[in-house]
């Protein structure tokens, strides 16, 4: 079951599930960050690392040329047409083991052809959350730090799941900072 903002206010209060967290939706002059009806908006951080074909590499995720990045700190964040950047989450999640969350953009950039993708947050996974932003467009894009970037969904079991991200020890548990493949 999805679970609403009552929950949400809840558990980030009780059991540190978003921190920091923002009890109400922030909006006047920014795209939309902190609590909603049924999720949470995260925030990207200042923090990026820019997709470049300077070395014409082949885009491997068993083996990624990390030289294929150019790092970036700023509050805005260019994005090349036809490249993506990677970003994080200004917020650090730490998802209880019988929840799993959903994270979709938000429409205010796919309406601009950008688009965020990220995957689910399992059960016991802790971190903050690396983000894929692509611009899809022929034109530069650019992405505001600090303001909203994607939601959060919380789906709840009646019951903890029997194996947890944390029990199997994730490649990607309790990361801080942008995370690249690992394998």
């Amino acid at each position: 079951m999805v679970k609403n903002d009552r929950w949400i206010r809840k558990m980030a209060k009780e059991t540190g599930m978003i921190t920091p967290f923002e009890e109400k939706q922030v909006r006047e002059g920014t795209i939309s960050y902190g609590l909603s009806s049924y999720g949470y908006d995260l925030r990207i951080s200042n923090d990026f690392k820019i997709f470049t074909n300077i070395n014409h590499t082949t885009v491997d995720p068993k083996d990624f040329d990390v030289k294929s990045f150019v790092d970036f700190k700023g509050d805005v964040c260019i994005i090349p047409p036809n490249s993506f950047a990677l970003g994080r989450s200004v917020e650090y999640f730490k998802i209880p083991r019988n929840v799993i969350t959903v994270c979709v953009g938000k429409s205010t950039y796919a309406r601009c052809g950008i688009i965020t993708n990220v995957t689910p947050f399992e059960p016991e996974w802790e971190g903050h959350v690396t983000l894929e932003i692509s611009n899809t467009t022929p034109l530069p894009a650019k992405i505001y730090a600090f303001e909203g970037i994607a939601q959060v969904l919380f789906f709840e079991s009646d019951e903890a799941c029997e194996t947890s991200y944390a029990d199997r020890r994730g490649k990607y548990q309790a990361q801080t900072g942008i995370t690249l493949p690992r394998l």
